[in-house]
């Protein structure tokens, strides 16, 4: 694969054409990070409205995915993802032309819908490669899609500070982030037109029923309901976050509370619609068509442990570079950067490894508990370090988090092929609760080295029960490293119905 990775045709223009969508998603959904300095500075914001801000970035993203993951097992990933690009145009002029902190914390919730891209691409990858290359094609469209966020990060203050034109001493942000929703649109249309959701000749596998993840077991249905509960709490976080700083009332608070509580029962219904036969005992699944539930569990942990604290870290970084160590804006967007950066090579590094080392399962335990011996000694960084030494310490922090995301995605389309999105979309939903959850606590821990201390060590402790269920409870998917997907090995296996 390696050999051929270069070329333009077949399954590889497939995986370029998607991966840099992905990165233009990541480019509009990070271009608030590396401006936010300027942001506060413009609008007149207080450090408690900046946290919020970041949270709110991250905030819909949680839903949207598991939205989308349904769109996405029933329309194909083409369309779904096409109109999302061109979606991403109207919140971006929105908050560039946001006049008050209400209109930006609007317009933001509005943005992070456009985080939700990522799930898309795993499908579209995991239909047109093998299992036994799954984990560095889905490594090489997260990482190298991911690198958005650096590229954002990296470019977006020096643009917006070319494009200042004499408006005195604040840069030019709205013209920069307007950018980037108009440049994300222009290039959905382009997909639509140039990819095409399965190889010639291959059936684009459905769901029976789109409107709730499909279990196979009664028990299942239990636990996914159970797992449910943070995908909706967490937005209650988020509200009470926003009654802190002036944008709810408690009245008001407590009635999104209760809007929240009939989501969850809401989509809980759907889930029973989705299965209610199986329930019921009115159909079984054959041995060969089932699959545990848990698994998807400890992996929406494990995502929850990297890409949640990637998002947080990444949210943070910038403002701790430029405050830790006296940097300009600029400098530390770009030193901050190069934790990012090192998604061109450690998702697809851990997503090749993942091939390789002929265990996903041990892949995993072992990169998540590197990351939390990482994240503990990153606690330990103050001004009185060297930079370089800082600089090197991040990069190596962010192999361990970025690899582990890719060894994560080595395993989502291997569990069961026909509600790949939606399982890519509940596991892809827990990174962003893993954020809003960091990112709230951070923003009550106390400024300087004290709570950025408190809030790396948080992301190591956390990190090393995860790499603990990884190593006792997950398990090996079967035909890892098949040729074929097992499920089309076995293309279109009825279900079979008790007898009454």
């Amino acid at each position: 694969m390696l050999t051929e990775l270069w070329s333009l045709k077949g399954r590889y223009k497939i995986l370029h054409l998607t991966w840099f969508a992905f990165f233009l998603s990541f480019v509009v959904w990070f271009n608030f990070a590396p401006l936010a300095t300027a942001i506060q500075d413009d609008m007149g914001l207080e450090i408690s409205q900046i946290r919020t801000l970041a949270i709110c970035n991250v905030a819909l993203t949680v839903p949207a995915r598991i939205i989308i993951g349904m769109l996405l097992d029933k329309y194909g990933p083409r369309i779904t993802y096409s109109l999302l690009l061109i979606y991403a145009a109207i919140p971006c002029t929105a908050f560039a032309l946001a006049q008050n902190f209400n209109q930006l914390v609007i317009s933001r919730l509005a943005l992070s819908i456009v985080g939700a891209g990522f799930v898309i691409g795993i499908r579209m990858v995991a239909e047109w490669f093998p299992p036994k290359e799954i984990g560095l094609a889905e490594g090489i469209y997260g990482g190298w899609g991911n690198f958005g966020s650096a590229a954002a990060a990296f470019s977006l203050p020096t643009l917006a500070a070319i494009l200042t034109f004499g408006s005195g001493g604040v840069i030019n942000w709205r013209v920069a982030v307007a950018l980037t929703g108009i440049i994300a649109a222009a290039y959905g249309a382009f997909y639509f037109f140039n990819v095409q959701d399965t190889p010639p000749g291959k059936v684009y596998q459905k769901p029976q029923r789109a409107r709730g993840l499909e279990v196979t077991t009664p028990k299942d249905f239990w636990f996914l309901m159970l797992m449910n509960i943070p995908l909706v709490g967490v937005l209650g976080i988020l509200a009470w976050r926003l009654s802190k700083v002036g944008f709810l009332t408690s009245p008001q608070l407590y009635i999104v509370w209760v809007a929240l509580f009939g989501l969850y029962l809401f989509q809980g219904y759907n889930c029973w619609e989705a299965n209610k036969e199986l329930i019921l005992g009115h159909k079984h699944y054959p041995p060969a068509d089932r699959y545990n539930f848990s698994q998807v569990a400890i992996l929406e942990l494990t995502y929850f442990v990297n890409f949640g604290s990637e998002l947080a870290v990444v949210s943070m970084l910038p403002a701790f570079f430029e405050n830790t160590f006296g940097l300009s804006k600029p400098a530390a967007g770009m030193i901050a950067a190069s934790y990012a950066f090192m998604n061109l090579m450690s998702r697809p590094g851990g997503g090749l490894i993942s091939d390789k080392l002929g265990s996903r399962k041990n892949t995993m335990a072992v990169l998540t508990a590197g990351m939390a011996f990482a994240y503990l000694i990153m606690g330990r960084v103050n001004g009185g370090w060297w930079l370089p030494l800082a600089v090197l310490l991040t990069m190596t922090c962010s192999f361990f988090v970025q690899a582990g995301e890719g060894s994560s995605f080595a395993i989502v389309p291997l569990i069961k092929r026909r509600v790949t999105g939606q399982i890519a979309g509940n596991v892809g939903a827990y990174g962003n609760v893993g954020a809003v959850v960091y990112l709230t606590l951070f923003s009550l821990f106390p400024e300087g080295d004290i709570g950025n201390r408190i809030f790396f060590e948080m992301l190591g402790v956390t990190s090393m029960i995860v790499a603990f269920l990884c190593w006792f409870f997950l398990k090996e998917p079967q035909g890892s490293f098949a040729d074929h997907h097992q499920e089309e090995l076995q293309a279109n296996e009825d279900i079979i119905p008790v007898a009454k």
